[in-house]
């Protein structure tokens, strides 16, 4: 008895959360819409015109990439999706998370259902199927310049045709047709165009960027909790947090970011008079409005790109339906397939992230330093022996270095596959890799100014006047980690804190 669809698609309205929330389970259930499986279907029924007919269709009666102008023979046809899947399936590297290759297919199962991509209806219940029946195939991380996701496609395909390797749902890996076989499922026998159709697309650009957008949104509002945290700590000065002076200069973000500080220090003892112990803080904490507004801002220009990733059609060529959605319609060459915009959107939310963790180390290195601070030095405990947590800058520097290596712009250059005819790429995956690659060192840059935050607090013996919103993070912070009264290593507490951080339990 299948189970009923925790997700339907209807190749329109794939929200980025929806989709990391699916992709995160090992057997999602998920279907298509009747209206986008009416779009597949009669889109197939338009292929299946052109192909009787004769007509010259990219992909279907002509070969790819520079034998465009190539037309098959009848003998060639029959077997041409195979070939289409054999000569791309060329991925390398390290295995993609199961979770981001789930999010793939999802994407694929999603966009098929906009009908560009004409081909058997087959193709989406065999992905249905192998997502429900806990199958992942084996896709490795390199291969994708993001002019289409060709080669991680085709290496998905693959599998999903029985040549290729899969994981089963207790993640063993093993020949595709043997874990298909296992789980009750045969191999899709793919027909004219399917080959095609399950290459030649962006999913694996869009459900990376989703997931990236998911967590990057996560770890905004963490690092607004810990920064509200060091305000505490610091006794840091509320009035750069004021509407009326933001009002002044109005920003992208900034106003919604100060609105979530306000919160969570709404109730706070800072906000008594007399309270700060600075006239004027320094810019780590007087411009949290400012650059975390700047997270925001890129957040809601990366999220909205990937949104519409996930939901378009990334086919070439595209099949246009009718109006009437009767079956008639043509198949037109596009370039639906290039990304620029996303990875200009990634980028663009990966240097503000940057911006936003350099803010966190220099917040960190004023909270150990006693001139600015007036507590023991390197929050050390007084009367201990101990150089506090001096040690965990060097850690957060070498983390910021490898967070700021991450968020540089990825390379660009004219293209030199298919003899000239391909001469574009927008390496939009590589974007979104590195982001993925950012938010690790930045989880981790969120559990030590959590550590050192909490630390701030009790030394300063503040932590009964913390704000309501707030007060449930500092024990939250101590069922991980215990206040420093001694040297001990602290990387497991760090790890355990990030770990949290990533998956929610210390937000909201």
């Amino acid at each position: 008895m299948n189970p009923e669809p925790s997700l339907t698609l209807d190749g329109e309205s794939l929200t980025c959360r929806g989709l990391a929330e699916a992709a995160a389970r090992p057997a999602p259930a998920v279907a298509l819409a009747p209206a986008a499986r009416r779009r597949l279907t009669a889109a197939r029924g338009v292929v299946t015109d052109a192909l009787a007919a004769g007509e010259a269709v990219y992909g279907l009666t002509t070969g790819l990439g520079a034998r465009a102008t190539q037309r098959l023979s009848e003998a060639e046809l029959a077997a041409f999706s195979w070939q289409t899947l054999r000569g791309r399936a060329l991925s390398l590297g390290a295995p993609l998370p199961a979770e981001q290759v789930r999010a793939a297919m999802i994407v694929r199962l999603n966009t098929l259902g906009r009908g560009g991509a004409g081909c058997d209806p087959a193709v989406a219940d065999h992905l249905a199927a192998c997502l429900a029946a806990g199958l992942t195939p084996l896709v490795r991380e390199s291969g994708s310049i993001g002019a289409s996701d060709l080669l991680l496609g085709a290496t998905l395909g693959l599998a999903l045709v029985g040549e290729g390797e899969m994981a089963d749902a207790a993640g063993r890996v093993g020949p595709s047709a043997e874990v298909l076989r296992a789980a009750g499922l045969e191999p899709l026998a793919p027909g004219p165009r399917d080959g095609l159709a399950l290459a030649n697309h962006s999913s694996f650009s869009g459900a990376l960027a989703a997931l990236y957008a998911v967590r990057a949104e996560t770890a905004l509002e963490a690092v607004q909790r810990t920064a509200a945290l060091s305000m505490e700590g610091f006794r840091a000065n509320l009035s750069p947090l004021d509407p009326a002076g933001l009002a002044l200069r109005p920003q992208a973000g900034q106003a919604e970011a100060a609105a979530g500080l306000r919160a969570l220090l709404a109730g706070s003892g800072l906000e008594a008079p007399g309270a700060a112990r600075r006239l004027q803080d320094p810019l780590s904490f007087r411009t949290l409005p400012q650059t975390h507004g700047a997270g925001f801002a890129a957040l809601a220009v990366a999220a909205a790109a990937a949104q519409d990733e996930i939901n378009g059609a990334s086919d070439n060529p595209a099949v246009l339906l009718d109006e009437s959605g009767s079956g008639s319609g043509r198949v037109v060459s596009t370039g639906a397939f290039q990304t620029p915009w996303l990875t200009v959107a990634l980028e663009g939310l990966s240097r503000a992230l940057a911006q936003v963790a350099q803010l966190l180390v220099a917040r960190l290195a004023k909270l150990l330093a006693e001139r600015f601070t007036g507590l023991p030095l390197f929050l050390a405990r007084p009367g201990a022996d101990s150089n506090g947590f001096a040690p965990l800058m060097k850690l957060a520097e070498a983390l910021l270095a490898e967070l700021l290596q991450a968020a540089q712009p990825v390379p660009l250059w004219p293209s030199v596959n298919a003899e000239g005819v391909e001469d574009a790429l927008t390496n939009a995956p590589l974007a979104a890799r590195q982001g993925l690659r950012l938010l690790e060192a930045f989880e981790r840059l969120l559990a030590i100014e959590a550590l050192v935050a909490a630390q701030a607090v009790e030394l300063r013996g503040c932590a009964d006047s913390l704000s309501p919103a707030l007060a449930p993070l500092l024990p939250g912070i101590r069922r991980h980690a215990a206040p420093l009264a001694e040297d001990r290593p602290l990387a497991a507490e760090v790890e355990a804190l990030a770990a949290a951080f990533r998956e929610g339990a210390l937000v909201g």
